[in-house]
């Protein structure tokens, strides 16, 4: 057992260099095929160049085209929030355009609240205005 402490260190070191650079290769292919305005000729090279020689390639693409790395994930990003916030609002207005009662229900509990002095008198009327205009 003879494996001094600063070469498990080192060891580590590497091995953790070693998966950084998997996922910044990984990060540089996807980024390459989600770019919209790269040509297929374009992302075949760009792709082949990354392929072939690794360490150039991914370099260069960075200095080339890093910039619009950031853009189009921040782009992604926003599409994604906006389907999910288009998703939500959808899912959260069905249930009272389905159901025939829900108006009735929502009233009742509203009336409940009312009678048992946890809203005002103006907050119940405000609500029940607000439920009855859909």
């Amino acid at each position: 057992m003879d494996y001094p402490l600063l070469n498990v260190f080192l060891t580590m070191l590497w091995f953790f260099l070693w998966i950084m650079w998997i996922m910044l290769l990984f990060r540089v292919v996807v980024d390459i095929f989600r770019d919209d305005t790269l040509s297929g000729w374009g992302k075949a090279g760009w792709t082949l160049t990354v392929c072939v020689l690794p360490f150039l390639g991914v370099f260069v693409y960075l200095i080339a085209r890093g910039r619009g790395m950031g853009q189009r994930e921040l782009r992604q990003a926003q599409d994604r929030e906006r389907a999910f916030r288009a998703y939500v609002q959808e899912a959260a207005a069905e249930p009272a355009a389905r159901a025939p009662g829900a108006k009735a229900d929502e009233l009742g509990k509203l009336a409940a609240l009312h009678d048992k002095g946890d809203i005002t008198d103006a907050e119940y009327e405000r609500a029940k205005s607000r439920v009855l205009t859909g």
